[in-house]
């Protein structure tokens, strides 16, 4: 039996990008597959922690009848179901932060393989979470600061805990390990090639440098919002315009007004700093 590699973020900050890369890597050695990844076809080679289906052996009773409670005693069966749907290892995304709750571990690191964390400035981050809950941008905030913040169940996936963004980094970041890789957003976006071969290596995969810039290429935002636009794509939010929206760093520069720029910084600096997100004036892909 195999253990999880999480694919780990707070919402927004990538983790779909992220899953779009590895598939595209990884893609080509099955047989016949051709072309970029279809981005509603992700689930053939990752999954989600999520998903109602890794539950539903646990309790008989229909999934928006779970509690918070029933879910978090729940978790360590459906991760178990997880590892033992493969005697590979089982590559699955994750918004939870990494966290206990009502007496439960959100992720079991007895099932751990390790985890790619992907950080996000939360001053971009914010405009994009905006339209995903589709309210505006002080209630995105608002959320973004809520330590008791949380997907809701709808049917298809259970309850997620997400707490504020500061607790989701921390909970993920602030015990280095290496089976750890954390990547940053905008070095994704600066630096492609160089970000996503580290994640390669991490990954232990040892493709040829062709493979690896085609996979950044077919993963692309640009290739990404076309397959959007032109198909669409199962996991955009009921209440947001895009999933794959805009694909930048730095928007807040001309979309935050002066007082809700501080209300972020006053409430994740800590996090902010220690990834290179403030001092604003330096903030800058490394």
């Amino acid at each position: 039996m195999g253990k999880i590699l999480w694919l780990a973020s707070y919402p927004k900050s990538g983790n779909t990008w992220l899953r779009a890369f590895i598939h595209n890597l990884m893609r080509p050695a099955l047989p016949g597959k051709q072309g970029a990844v279809d981005i509603n076809r992700m689930n053939e080679l990752t999954t989600g922690d999520s998903l109602v289906q890794w539950f539903r052996h646990l309790d008989a009773r229909p999934p928006l009848e779970w509690s918070r409670q029933d879910v978090a005693r729940m978790r360590r069966g459906a991760q178990l179901a997880m590892v033992a749907s493969t005697p590979q290892t089982v590559i699955a995304k994750t918004h939870n932060a990494l966290l206990e709750i009502h007496g439960h571990p959100t992720i079991n690191m007895d099932l751990t393989a390790g985890a790619i964390y992907v950080v996000r400035n939360p001053l971009d981050l914010v405009i994009s979470l905006a339209d995903h809950y589709g309210v505006d941008i002080d209630k995105a905030i608002e959320i973004m600061g809520d330590t008791n913040n949380g997907g809701l169940a709808d049917g298809n996936i259970v309850f997620e805990i997400h707490s504020s963004w500061s607790m989701h980094v921390k909970s993920w970041t602030h015990n280095p390990h290496p089976g750890l890789r954390v990547v940053r957003y905008e070095d994704m976006l600066a630096r492609p090639n160089h970000a996503f071969s580290g994640i390669t290596q991490f990954l232990g995969l040892k493709p040829p440098p062709a493979a690896v810039e085609r996979a950044v290429e077919q993963s692309s935002f640009k290739n990404l919002r076309a397959q959007e636009d032109a198909r669409g794509f199962q996991e955009k939010s009921l209440k947001g315009s895009k999933f794959f929206r805009v694909g930048k760093s730095g928007q807040w520069k001309e979309k935050l007004t002066q007082a809700q720029i501080d209300k972020v910084v006053d409430g994740h600096r800590e996090q902010m700093t220690r990834f290179g997100y403030y001092p604003l004036e330096t903030a800058k892909a490394n």
